[in-house]
């Protein structure tokens, strides 16, 4: 049988026992029904995989004893900054989970001027929280050490700023020539990732104002929600852990 394996915020001691956060004790209890005496994998975003045995088990309450911990090497050491624009129904779940599963650090949803999604107030907090469970299960379910963070919606103009400090910053753009296998290995890269219609001309500009770089993936336009797994695919096997 697999032994499951989930992320919790409760900090993680070998030889202790943990009382599980809401969110994983209604996975382990409600979801998964375990019970007294079955095994878990957990993990916290320290970088250690924990082994633990259920010691309680509710529908509310979970509480484990940590048996051992290992080192988790599966993160990248390339630090990936992805700005994707907002987009409808479940093609944001899609990108948000693909992005996790392909090593990236942080996620900023963007706020374009071709976006056709809207949020503001309690709808925002509401899809943040959404996106951030949809980043949690991608992580346990690929294995990785951390859960990257979903970031409050950005503008254009926010992003730019807050991504300037990238090593390289690299805007998606299939008019032109310019391809990633020309480029330097960097320690860090920002991805901009526009809607369905494309990022605007002016976007374009500002983003190149700011030290983006246009580059096409290649000869096909891509769907908003491929492009991110495409091109951070490509960057991984560039300058990552794929393929190493």
């Amino acid at each position: 049988m697999r032994i499951p394996r989930i992320f919790t915020d409760s900090p993680l001691l070998v030889g202790s026992h943990c009382e599980l956060d809401d969110n994983a004790a209604n996975h382990v209890g409600r979801v998964l029904r375990m019970q007294q005496g079955q095994e878990l994998r957990l993990f916290n975003g320290d970088g250690q995989d924990y082994t633990a045995t259920i010691a309680q088990a509710g529908k509310k309450n979970v509480q484990v004893e940590i048996t051992g911990a290992e080192t988790n090497r599966t993160e990248s050491p390339l630090s990936i900054i992805l700005g994707q624009t907002l987009s409808k129904g479940d093609r944001m779940d899609y990108a948000i989970q693909k992005a996790v599963e392909m090593g990236t650090t942080v996620i900023v949803p963007l706020a374009t001027e071709r976006s056709d999604v809207k949020l503001k107030g309690d709808r925002e907090e509401k899809r943040l929280r959404h996106w951030q469970q949809v980043a949690i299960s991608a992580a346990e379910q690929c294995g990785r050490a951390r859960v990257p963070n979903i970031l409050p919606v950005m503008t254009v103009a926010e992003w730019l700023h807050y991504s300037q400090n990238a090593n390289l910053k690299l805007v998606l753009h299939h008019r032109t020539e310019q391809s990633l296998n020309t480029l330097a290995k960097p320690g860090s890269v920002a991805l901009m990732i526009g809607p369905e219609g494309g990022l605007t001309t002016n976007e374009i500009a500002r983003a190149e104002q700011s030290g983006f770089l246009p580059v096409a993936l290649g000869p096909r336009v891509l769907r908003t929600e491929t492009a991110p797994v495409a091109a951070i695919a490509l960057c991984q096997w560039l300058w990552g852990d794929i393929g190493n």
